[in-house]
């Protein structure tokens, strides 16, 4: 009786095995549900965070109403609870007509995102501007004591200049890209769809290159500080990690909706590129979002209304 032995794989076999296992994949409805409920369920967890920061915060600090943390937690509970219905009916959301209506559902939550990551950063940058200006404040006052009349010079600081900021460049990108969608709305123009695609892909790259720009300037200038603090400490931390997350998950945004702009098969906006979507929005939104929601899970809030109450904000 003779044995049959199966032969090992050649190197030049891989390329296909993997093109039929990404294919049938893709192909298999079972796999397309599976894969589109754990985006789901992933995004709906990270939004139960996020509302579970927000209620805790205003349990503990419901003097201060909306301030920048309770905002921001806001926005991570919409931008993620919305990801998470969608998902949540991907059936009928690849299939809407017109097709503007998927691009719609599926692009506004990136501009969301955008917003609430971009806000997150401003939220450290504003902290770490004034930890900055505090703790050299009191180089001079024993035992690095912050007099209230810091508080009022801090106050003083062009960090305001971060919401005119913040405000103008948001309105400009969704003023371009809602033109976008009514176009398309108009008439279906493949190439008007593809400019779209560009100018997010665009706006995606200088968002990276100003999380580079701005906190790795923040980071080298706290790095200088001449006095050793915990409040240093942890605003370097900070700063570093949500510098490198915000860069990181908009330069791979810049990159793969470039290149579903010129390369079909890698189209996000279908119902059968299932495991590309799973990778995609892991690494762009899912994984960034928990990660600064944990970095930011120690801090107390703060409020344009503690500066004027003389509570200290470096905690």
């Amino acid at each position: 009786m003779v044995r049959m032995t199966k032969m090992p794989l050649t190197p030049m076999e891989f390329p296909s095995l993997l093109s039929g296992w990404w294919d049938e994949i893709n192909e298999s409805a079972k796999w397309q549900d599976g894969i589109f409920y754990t985006l789901c369920a992933a995004y709906a967890l990270v939004s139960s965070v996020a509302l579970i920061q927000l209620i805790r915060i205003e349990l503990r600090v419901p003097e201060y109403g909306w301030t920048t943390q309770k905002i921001f937690h806001l926005m991570n509970f919409i931008v993620n609870g919305v990801r998470a219905i969608v998902f949540g009916f991907h059936k009928q959301v690849f299939v809407l007509h017109p097709k503007v209506l998927t691009l719609i559902l599926l692009d506004l939550p990136g501009l969301l995102f955008f917003s609430t990551v971009k806000f997150s950063f401003s939220v450290i940058s504003r902290l770490g501007y004034k930890l900055v200006y505090l703790v050299l404040s009191c180089t001079f006052v024993r035992n690095c004591d912050i007099l209230p009349c810091h508080f009022e010079q801090a106050r003083s600081l062009p960090t305001d200049k971060l919401r005119i900021c913040y405000v103008s460049i948001n309105a400009v990108i969704y003023i371009i890209q809602v033109g976008v969608w009514v176009y398309l709305w108009i008439d279906d123009n493949s190439v008007v769809e593809f400019i779209g695609k560009i100018f997010i892909a665009v706006v995606s790259f200088i968002a990276a290159l100003g999380f580079l720009f701005y906190g790795g300037r923040l980071f080298f200038m706290l790095r200088r500080f001449p006095i050793e603090s915990k409040g240093r400490r942890k605003k370097l931390h900070e700063v570093g990690s949500v510098t490198a997350i915000c860069f990181t998950c908009f330069l791979i945004r810049c990159f793969v909706v470039g290149l579903s702009a010129f390369d079909a098969d890698a189209s996000l906006d279908v119902l059968d590129h299932p495991v590309l979507n799973l990778i995609y929005y892991m690494l762009v939104e899912i994984l960034p979002s928990a990660l600064v929601l944990y970095i930011l899970r120690k801090h107390k809030d703060v409020g344009f209304g503690m500066f004027q109450s003389g509570v200290s904000p470096i905690v």
